[in-house]
């Protein structure tokens, strides 16, 4: 059993190390617009460096079998500073306004805090070490789920953001953030209750960190391909922002004015135009971006990338009836929808079977 535990040690280890590297030293484009996707990852890299330095000297000091109690202060201290640097790589991507000078500071206070708190409870005897040790552990479960529920509202700020501005699904490009997010936090709990396991069951608890890990390390390297594309979105966020608080200032006449010109639009089939966003509508209709999102949303309750979906699905199936000898793929593409797959999967959520079915069974 202690060969198994040596052996997973030596595997994850081996993989910590060389994330944590590639993401502090690994070369990015050279372009301003990454600037906030390197601070990301480095920091990343240094929460993987953090638990690589923890599973070092559970590797080559044997801590958990010198003195088990030291064990479990030891992962609980490293994991209270890796919870922290984990949801800031994330929610930096998201939020660049996030990471301020005062909000370091202050974390990094807790961590020494909760640090002085372990080192502290290693001298105590039992009970009282006992229950210390677990009012820790407890702590640590809340700051994690404290951390995972600020990271949960940004993402679900982003995705609404995004909904709201563009008709193709750039949501699709963060929901690894979610994934992890959530996968981060029942590793994470577990890890906090994990900790206390026997000894020879340690081994699994280690082997199962290793696919969260390779997970990070695909999903980092993956984004980087439409990084621009997000970044860009949420850099013009601020001024969508403003404009959105003040939209509950519209009147009934201008909300009246916009649906006309959103009628005629709709008559002459403008939301078939592939990449369609709501700036580029505003434009179209002379109007304000923020005022005609409002509009979109009091004259049929949903976001606007919802409303052009269902256009583009109810046009794509009149075109599947009106016209048989269309492929859906023709039909896809020509009603503006991003992908034929993407197409397919929208028209079974609404439907509940694929176009080609559908069709066979209205005709």
């Amino acid at each position: 059993m202690m060969q198994m535990y040596d052996y997973s040690l030596v595997a994850a280890l081996s993989l910590l190390l060389f994330f944590a590297v590639y993401f502090l030293v690994a070369k990015t484009p050279d372009k301003p617009i990454f600037a906030v996707y390197v601070r990301s990852r480095r920091i990343m890299g240094l929460a993987l460096l953090v638990l690589a330095c923890n599973y070092i000297v559970h590797l080559f000091v044997g801590v958990r079998f010198l003195n088990h109690t030291a064990a479990i202060l030891l992962n609980i201290s490293t994991y209270f500073l890796a919870y922290w640097l984990f949801s800031s790589a994330f929610i930096i991507l998201l939020d660049r306004g996030y990471l301020t000078a005062r909000r370091v500071v202050f974390h990094m206070l807790l961590w020494l805090l909760y640090l002085g708190a372990t080192v502290a409870t290693l001298f105590l005897t039992d009970p009282v070490q006992t229950a210390c040790v677990t009012i820790l552990a407890t702590l640590l479960v809340a700051y994690g789920v404290w951390l995972s529920v600020r990271l949960i509202r940004t993402y679900r700020r982003a995705v609404r953001l995004f909904d709201d501005t563009h008709s193709d699904n750039i949501a699709s490009y963060i929901r690894w953030m979610s994934i992890l997010t959530w996968w981060a936090l029942i590793y994470g709990v577990g890890c906090s209750l994990l900790t206390f396991l026997p000894d020879r069951y340690v081994f699994v608890w280690i082997l199962s960190s290793i696919a969260f890990y390779i997970y990070i390390f695909v999903s980092y390297t993956n984004y980087m391909l439409y990084y621009d594309r997000v970044e860009h979105i949420l850099e013009t966020s601020g001024e969508y922002d403003e404009l959105s608080e003040n939209s509950q200032e519209i009147v009934p006449s201008y909300y009246a004015d916009i649906r006309k010109r959103l009628d005629k639009w709709i008559e002459e089939q403008g939301y078939t135009k592939p990449g369609l966003t709501l700036e580029e509508l505003a434009g179209i209709l002379d109007t304000n971006r923020t005022y005609l999102s409002s509009s979109i949303r009091t004259a049929y309750g949903v976001s606007f990338r919802e409303w052009i979906t269902g256009l583009r699905l109810e046009c794509a199936k009149r075109m599947l009836q009106e016209h048989p000898e269309y492929t859906v793929a023709a039909v896809s593409e020509s009603t503006g929808f991003a992908s034929l797959s993407y197409f397919t999967k929208i028209f079974r959520e609404k439907e509940g079977q694929t176009p080609g079915k559908w069709i066979r069974s209205v005709r």
